[in-house]
């Protein structure tokens, strides 16, 4: 018997997409604070300590979930939107940042699980489970926390995972694929994932591709973001230097006159 609240969807967009979830009367889609782009009539919303997968989860557990949600730099609540009306009723979610909305179906996932980097969660049929696991390799901690704090969603319903830039899907062969850190947007929890250094010291200090590089190893479908949010602050960043020289030099000139 399916546990997750069975959700009808269309993304709409292309370089910034949203996801638009059509709920039936007393259908529930839970999301992350703060994604809710507009809500139709008949829709009713509120913040809750935790995803409410677990009805009869007591208080001090409930705590301890949100908690954990604090190192993945979430909110301690999330968002719960039911279709408190007597007809169908839509509700959009938009992600923080430009890009891509990816549908997963947990049901056609091995063990009904799907790991996703820390901020890529957007929302998820009610009854879907989520909490955090921690890569316990070495290299994953090296790399200030990208790729150490993972989020788990379980369940058997249908899940949305923001990425930044174009979404490439790989299908992985008993293969092993190298990737730039931060640009893993999730994979299926039977792929082992880990944090290496990207070769030798000449290559890593002068190949301009960074001192590590995510491996994901196995067979299963692993999903990659060609702009993550941190190549794209650095990308912005000489820009927004420049136009704060340009604006010191007109209030300089204007206080000159």
């Amino acid at each position: 018997m399916k546990k997750s609240h069975e959700i009808d969807y269309e993304i709409k967009g292309e370089s910034i997409q949203i996801v638009e979830v059509e709920l039936d009367p007393n259908e529930t889609v839970v999301a992350e604070a703060g994604a809710m782009l507009f809500m139709e009539d008949g829709i009713q919303f509120e913040a809750k300590m935790g995803d409410g997968s677990n009805p009869s989860q007591g208080l001090f557990d409930k705590l301890l979930s949100a908690g954990s949600r604090v190192l993945t730099g979430e909110s301690l609540f999330m968002t719960h939107f039911t279709n408190r009306g007597g007809r169908k009723a839509k509700v959009g979610f938009s992600a923080p940042y430009p890009g891509t909305v990816i549908p997963v179906d947990l049901s056609q996932s091995p063990n009904n699980e799907l790991i996703v980097q820390k901020d890529g969660f957007l929302c998820a049929a009610f009854g879907t489970k989520l909490s955090i696991t921690f890569n316990r390799k070495l290299g994953s901690g090296l790399v200030g926390g990208e790729g150490f704090i993972l989020q788990k969603l379980q369940g058997d319903g249908k899940v949305f995972v923001h990425a930044g830039g174009t979404v490439i899907e790989r299908t992985l062969n008993n293969e092993t694929l190298r990737v730039d850190t931060g640009c893993v947007v999730a994979f299926e929890s039977q792929i082992d994932f880990d944090v290496q250094t990207s070769g030798g010291l000449r290559s890593m200090v002068f190949g301009g591709e960074g001192v590590f590089l995510a491996t994901l190893r196995g067979t299963g479908r692993v999903w990659l973001q060609s702009m993550p949010i941190r190549k794209l602050v650095q990308a912005l960043a000489p820009y927004g230097r420049n136009r704060g020289k340009e604006a010191s030099s007109l209030l300089g000139g204007l206080f000159e006159e």
